[in-house]
């Protein structure tokens, strides 16, 4: 398992992912966040990494892929499922969920289960 807070860390960075796919990060997306994590346990670390990529407008491929490693290097979390549902939650906040963020969400769920299929079936191999 990876470094507890960056995975925290990386869940600010795919809610910016998935808000940009669009284009833009709506103000309607933004309270939706806002207001989903105010009272998780984890907000406040999210938040602030949401924020900072905002701020720091970095590429969105780079910052996905960022992700992806670091959901990877940390393993199976039960948070992920929370993530998710906010991601839905914010997706649907302005004009509906478009095309695009329900890419992001469902390439997020996939290539995880990929990662961790592949790190299974290493795991396995080696066991012979």
């Amino acid at each position: 398992m990876g470094n507890p807070e960056k995975i925290y860390e990386a869940f600010g960075e795919l809610i910016y992912v998935v808000a940009m796919a669009d284009g833009a990060v709506q103000p309607e997306e933004i309270a939706v966040v806002k207001k989903e994590l105010a009272d998780y346990k984890y907000g406040e670390q999210v938040l602030w990494s949401f924020n900072y990529e905002m701020n720091k407008k970095n590429p969105v491929e780079d910052t996905y892929k960022k992700v992806i490693t670091c959901c990877e290097a940390h393993g199976p979390e039960r948070e992920y499922q929370y993530l998710i549902n906010l991601l839905e939650k914010m997706s649907k906040a302005s004009a509906g969920m478009d095309d695009n963020e329900a890419k992001k969400i469902s390439s997020f769920r996939a290539d995880l289960i990929k990662k961790f299929i592949e790190a299974t079936n290493k795991i396995n191999a080696n066991r012979k």
